[in-house]
């Protein structure tokens, strides 16, 4: 049986995923597929992706791969990157596109030019792209072994809204504190990029191969 199964729905470097998750769990068998039969077969499941939302939904759809999407999601350690966050709320200003639906809440694009305004006074650009710290909320398996505050990679224009606090794992700030993680159950989601993030990001795939919710 796969042990770690990377979603591939034909949007973004699925190598980078991959290649971090064999180096933390060499002993794992670590697969990039769009069959929803090795999804569904998989111990552990990554969906990740980069670009834009209707994309994401519409190449989702059209490779078949939703339902073994929300199965994975509904069942085992399942682990969102990115898009593959935005992906699993209600809807997105991205397209007013509908997302997957398995988490209640918006997905929300920062404010226009000139309104972000950094702590310094300093105009930030959007999209928001090179390292921030992330503030974990709760004590969750994921984060074990990361400092407080540890800094991750972003690149980004949209963000997370969670209707239910409880969902909400990490915060960060950029010009506005906006969610950068989400949990509930057997789910962890970020809108940063672990296999980008250096020794934390590492941290964070290695935990979540040894996560038993």
């Amino acid at each position: 049986m796969t042990s770690v199964a990377v979603v591939d729905y034909g949007m973004g470097n699925l190598r980078s995923v991959c290649k971090a998750i064999e180096h933390v769990a060499p002993g794992k068998s670590v697969v990039i597929t769009s069959d929803p039969d090795v999804v569904a077969r998989a111990e552990r499941v990554v969906f990740p992706g980069q670009g834009a939302m209707p994309d994401c939904m519409r190449e989702l759809d059209a490779r078949g791969l939703r339902e073994a999407v929300v199965q994975a999601a509904a069942s085992r350690p399942f682990l969102g990157i990115c898009i593959g966050q935005q992906m699993l709320f209600e809807h997105s200003e991205e397209g007013n596109v509908p997302g997957i639906g398995i988490l209640p809440g918006e997905v929300v694009r920062f404010p226009g030019r000139g309104a972000m305004v950094g702590a310094d006074g300093c105009h930030l650009k959007v999209p928001h792209m090179g390292w921030n710290e992330v503030i974990a909320r709760n004590q969750h398996p994921l984060w074990r072994g990361i400092a407080p505050a540890s800094r991750f990679y972003f690149v980004h224009s949209y963000y997370v809204v969670p209707a239910v606090a409880a969902d909400i794992a990490a915060d960060t700030d950029y010009g506005l504190r906006f969610t950068s993680a989400v949990a509930r159950d057997n789910i962890f989601a970020v809108q940063f990029h672990p296999e980008k993030s250096a020794q934390a990001g590492l941290m964070l795939l290695e935990n979540f191969v040894g996560w038993k919710p």
